[in-house]
């Protein structure tokens, strides 16, 4: 099996449509008069599932070459793939169904939302589980992995749909208290994960046991040092962190000041950048097990 940066890229776009119509929905929970922002949730989380579905389906690498056995996986629910077909169908048709409801009546109802909370969660879920449904690479942890990639979503999600709005200047955010503590709490949490991740490859005994520590050393001090460490950790985790932090303690004085703009972007396109080389580090590094 030989993957690469266009399944990287369906990952990051699967995990962040689903964290975008998260957030859409959360702000429905505690602010619903936030039309524009949840529209904007909206709006990203079909578009980015479907582009990376497309992206799925077309790419020879992935094992599909014909877009049509993207479909043809529904006759195998033995497969965690047939499984995820059916998780990407149902996203799609409830997000765009919020999507239509919220342009028509501006509102969404509760019981649509939480439907599409459960699928979104699945979604997310999913990427990590489809890697690590793959025999003979360690660091395609099954039980970490899915849970790095389910925070990820989050992380990105919230960071694209939070993006857009301050480009827009869209109004409310402030006033969702709520931001704030995940702007600091999932940065953090995602770099205990990735920890958790390389630890976990790292103790890998048996026979798989070289390779998860090439793996680890790859992504250490080896080819993907640079990426990972600049690129991952400092970009994608510290800086947004860091910016959040200081925009918090600054938040009484310059709240809304082009200042504070200027950070806010700053930090989520870091968000981005970071959520996107996770993905691709972790199938780019990751070396199989081999069998003598």
């Amino acid at each position: 099996m030989v993957w690469d940066g266009i399944i990287a890229t369906y990952l990051f776009l699967a995990g962040l449509g689903a964290g975008a119509f998260a957030f859409a929905a959360l702000v429905g929970f505690v602010k619903p008069d936030a039309v524009k922002l949840r529209t904007i949730g909206y709006v990203i989380a079909p578009i980015a599932v479907g582009v990376g579905t497309v992206l799925l389906m077309v790419d020879a690498k992935a094992g599909l070459m014909n877009p049509l056995r993207f479909f043809g996986l529904l006759g195998n629910f033995s497969s965690i793939m047939a499984w995820g077909v059916v998780i990407l169908i149902a996203f799609m048709a409830v997000s765009v169904i919020a999507l239509v409801v919220m342009l028509v009546k501006k509102g969404t109802p509760k019981a649509l939302d939480v439907v599409g909370l459960v699928c979104a969660v699945a979604v997310a879920v999913y990427t990590g589980m489809l890697l690590g449904d793959a025999p003979g690479f360690p660091l395609w942890n099954p039980v970490v992995l899915p849970l790095l990639f389910l925070v990820s979503a989050a992380s990105t999600g919230f960071a694209a749909v939070l993006l857009v709005a301050h480009l827009m200047k869209a109004e409310g955010l402030e006033s969702l208290g709520f931001l704030r503590k995940t702007g600091l709490v999932l940065p953090v949490a995602e770099a205990v994960l990735i920890a958790a991740l390389l630890g976990v490859v790292a103790g890998t005994g048996g026979s798989a046991a070289l390779s998860a520590a090439a793996s680890v050393a790859s992504l250490a001090f080896g080819a993907y040092a640079v990426p990972f460490w600049l690129g991952l950790v400092l970009i994608g985790l510290a800086l947004p962190f860091c910016l959040e932090l200081y925009r918090a303690s600054k938040a009484r004085k310059a709240a809304d000041g082009a200042g504070a703009t200027g950070l806010a972007v700053t930090g989520e396109a870091g968000v981005l950048v970071g959520g996107f080389l996770l993905r691709y580090l972790v199938i780019m590094a990751a070396v199989p097990v081999v069998l003598f």
